[in-house]
């Protein structure tokens, strides 16, 4: 009697089941936080120079209700030039007019929250059990935590949501989680430019799709038995929609010869250290490492072929391992095909009590992200951070003054210049696609010492020059006589020196 008192009494039931419950609302609550707390506490995204010059043109878009196509800011305004991420431009320079600086960590913060998020529910999609998916998802993030505030960071979570929906495609059988795929490509196309990556993987998609059901109509044995066949003409349709659909854009079909100029140039190759190979010196890329090679691992350990998931895998560990900004386009295909790699007990996949942590969950997280946000300085004490990395100083005391233009920059100065010296229109920024790769490598070559002065037609007509202390040009300036006579130092501080033309 005593024990069938105790099994069917209903608070014994509730207390047993509520314990698991509870640890696993406190566990997804910082899986989803964590990021967005350390953002809060470190502060990284004002320290990314690119990330200034969107912020100016977001400011430009809303006061002039039109996107520009020509190279505002510069010394060059009638070249072309498309401001291919203008909805994030806008939704930056929205957020600054309600919040002032704070809005640039909180929108990385948020956009962090996002991607733990979306990496979970990428696991999930493998059906595999909910301490798997944590893993994952915490892996995934730990790999990708240096992440600037750039448009490049929303294409992340575009591209795992795009991989959910064509891997419960394939796992279901049905298309009808892909007629989502356009809405996404619309969104894409106008946040950031990297939407052709989503169209590269999509026509990796259609082409498994095909080849899979045409081994599979012969017979070949190989063929993952697993993978639900589905409708080419549905899927291609589906795809030609959304190829379709990155065209309503306010540059249309221009934005796409724009792609290669705008990422992979040759200057940026050459000059910017995160277009470089992997050097293996931070804890991450070994992760990194591991993480894809347990990817292969586990399609060498299938008796049958996956097209899609391997060929993804490829082709996003051929880009990673060559280009460190672009690790993310392994990290994504990795944690699907482990994720499909594992055997969860069919008890733990279909979990009963999954709906109910995820309220509680939501609550908590964003609790913990208001909580986050208060945390942050005030704008005074940002703009002391900002002034850190960034010639605060040397600008104000140009405008106190009213130097002469034009004004001649350093290059990783030109963005944040855009934004915080907008009365001098800048020399270069990080706009590769607007200057071109022998107007970059000029001024590299300008700047270091490498060439003389006259071999930059916009060094040679400048009058006022804000250069880093340590510069090649700096210490031409101050030691060679020749220059030092015809270049006055104004101003100088322990990151900037100022030099007018006499």
């Amino acid at each position: 009697m005593a024990v069938s008192s105790s099994v069917d009494n209903p608070k014994t039931i509730r207390s047993d089941s509520l314990l698991p419950v509870m640890g696993r609302i406190v566990v997804l609550t910082a899986l989803f936080s964590a990021s967005a707390v350390y953002e809060a506490v470190h502060i990284s995204s004002l320290s990314n120079g690119e990330m200034w010059w969107h912020l100016r043109a977001g400011f430009w878009i809303l006061q002039n209700h039109v996107v520009p196509r020509t190279g505002l800011f510069s010394q060059y305004p009638n070249l072309p030039w498309m401001a291919s991420s203008w909805g994030y431009d806008l939704l930056l320079a929205a957020g600054y007019r309600l919040l002032g600086l704070r809005a640039i960590p909180l929108l990385l913060m948020a956009i962090k929250v996002t991607l733990a998020v979306v990496t979970f529910l990428l696991a999930r999609t493998g059906r595999v059990g909910f301490w798997a998916s944590v893993l994952l998802s915490a892996i995934a993030q730990y790999v990708m935590v240096n992440l600037p505030p750039l448009p490049s960071v929303i294409s992340i979570g575009f591209l795992g949501i795009e991989l959910c929906l064509l891997m419960r495609s394939r796992r279901s059988g049905s298309v009808r989680s892909l007629y989502w795929l356009p809405v996404l490509f619309v969104a894409w196309a106008n946040l950031d430019l990297q939407f052709v990556a989503g169209l590269v993987l999509l026509g990796l998609f259609v082409v498994a799709v095909a080849v899979e059901g045409a081994l599979g109509k012969a017979g070949v044995p190989w063929i993952d038995d697993q993978i639900a066949l589905l409708s080419m003409k549905q899927v291609g349709a589906l795809a030609a929609c959304s190829f379709l659909a990155t065209l309503a854009n306010p540059y249309t079909i221009h934005l796409l010869p724009n792609v290669f100029r705008a990422l992979y140039s040759d200057a940026l190759f050459r000059y910017s250290a995160e277009m470089k190979s992997m050097s293996f010196r931070r804890p991450q890329e070994y992760v990194l490492m591991l993480l894809v090679m347990a990817a292969f691992l586990a399609i060498g350990r299938r008796r049958a072929v996956r097209i899609f998931e391997l060929v993804a895998l490829i082709a996003g560990t051929a880009i990673a391992f060559r280009i460190q900004r672009d690790a993310w386009m392994c990290v994504l295909p990795a944690v699907a095909v482990l994720a499909s790699g594992f055997h969860a007990r069919e008890s733990e996949v279909e979990d009963s009590g999954a709906v109910r942590l995820w309220k509680p969950a939501a609550v908590a997280v964003l609790a913990t992200f208001v909580l986050a946000a208060l945390r942050l300085p005030s704008q005074a004490a940002l703009m002391g951070r900002v002034s850190q990395t960034f010639p605060v100083k040397a600008c104000d005391y140009i405008r106190d003054n009213h130097l002469p233009a034009p004004l001649f920059n350093e290059y990783s100065w030109g963005g944040f210049l855009t934004w915080y010296l907008p009365e001098y229109p800048v020399a270069i920024d990080d706009r590769v696609d607007l200057y071109g790769d022998e107007m970059v490598t000029r001024d590299f070559d300008v700047t270091e010492g490498k060439t003389r002065l006259e071999a930059d037609s916009t060094a040679s007509a400048a009058r006022t020059f804000v250069l880093r202390r340590q510069s090649g040009m700096t210490k031409a300036f101050t030691n060679l006589p020749a220059l030092s006579a015809q270049y006055h130092l104004v101003y100088s501080d322990d990151l900037a020196a100022v030099f007018v033309r006499r």
